[in-house]
Parts: structure tokens; sequence; C-alpha cells
């Protein structure tokens, strides 16, 4: 083992002095500006690769803009936020095939992101539809009915909500209808059948 490592320094030696030979013998024929020429060609050369070595290269950090709006999917303008202190809220949602959501609405700003499947939002005042695929992300409708419907392979969403403590995420159709008080008192109601 010790002679083979002792062959390759050897020879790695007279390599090394043959190069410095050629080297030496090529510049003793060149005038004083071919040798200049030949080092700003090389300096070049070297800034040039070090550059593209660099575009080559993955950064360590990458950041890609997903969505950035100032109005929900159906075009309606964002208005403003809620009052009070910010609270932001991040859930993940997984719906099963043909899931189809109940109508509702978000009193206040959010987005989701599709993981994965194919989501169709429908708006109810007009039934205006707009799909959706995973990778892509949708600025949800803030105070209008719309619904959710899942493609064929489960959906799965990452939905972030700005908002403030005490203001619900979605509600429902039902929780936004008006509800009929009960009467508290109800004498009146026996004066008129008697």
């Amino acid at each position: 083992m010790p002679k083979l490592v002792g062959a390759r320094i050897l020879f790695l030696h007279s390599m090394i002095s043959r190069l410095s030979d050629v080297i030496t013998s090529v510049m003793a024929q060149m005038s004083k500006k071919s040798v200049a020429a030949l080092l700003i060609a090389i300096f070049a050369f070297t800034l040039l690769h070090k550059a593209t070595a660099g575009e080559n290269r993955q950064p360590s950090v990458q950041s890609e803009t997903l969505l950035r709006a100032s109005s929900s999917w159906d075009g309606g303008p964002y208005k403003s936020y809620p009052a009070g202190r910010p609270q932001l809220a991040i859930l993940k949602v997984t719906l099963a095939p043909h899931t189809v959501l109940e109508w509702h609405t978000h009193p206040i700003p959010n987005a989701a992101y599709l993981v994965s499947g194919e989501l169709t939002l429908e708006r109810k005042e007009d039934g205006k539809k707009q799909r959706f695929v995973a990778g892509q992300a949708v600025a949800e409708t803030v105070g209008l009915f719309h619904r959710g419907i899942a493609g064929n392979e489960p959906v799965v969403l990452i939905v972030f909500y700005a908002g403030s403590p005490g203001v619900p995420l979605t509600k429902s159709r039902l929780e936004c209808e008006p509800r009929r008080q009960p009467l508290k008192d109800k004498s009146w109601n026996h004066s008129l059948h008697r």
C-alpha cells in the first residue's frame, strides 16, 4: 500500500512538472500584451464560472406568493377588517368526495389553500360558480352566502381567518335568519280569544 501511494505522488509530481514546463514554454513565446490578455481572460473565465455556479445552486430559502387579493374569488371587494384586537385562526378542513357544504357566510376576511382535491365554490344569490384544484389559493367571500362542493377525491384545505376575539369564523344560513322571540307576556293573546 505505501508503494502505491508513493507511486501516485511521483506520477502527480511529474505531471505538474511537465505542465509547468509547457506553461513556461508558451509564455516565453508570447509578448507582454499576450500575457496580459491571457491573464484577463483567465480572470473573466473565473468570474463567469463563479457566477454561473451560483445560478445552478438551489437557494436555501424560496418564497412564492400564492395569493394577494383585495377582493374575493367572485370579484367582491373586501371592505374592512372587524374592529377590535386582531385574532388569526388557521383551520385544516377535510371533505369527503362529493360533499356539499351548507350555505354559509363568513363575517371576516379569509383565504384557503387547496392541499388536495377539487372544490367548486357556488354563490347563493345568483349561482355563480368557480372551480379550484390542488395547489391553488382562493380568497373567500365576506358576508355573502356560498357553499363548497367537493369533487371525486377527498379535499384538504388550509383556511386562514383574520378576525377578532368573539367574532365567529363562519355562520350558517340558520344562524343568520332572524329568530322570533317568544312573547314574555301572553295575556293579550287570551284577551283576544275570549
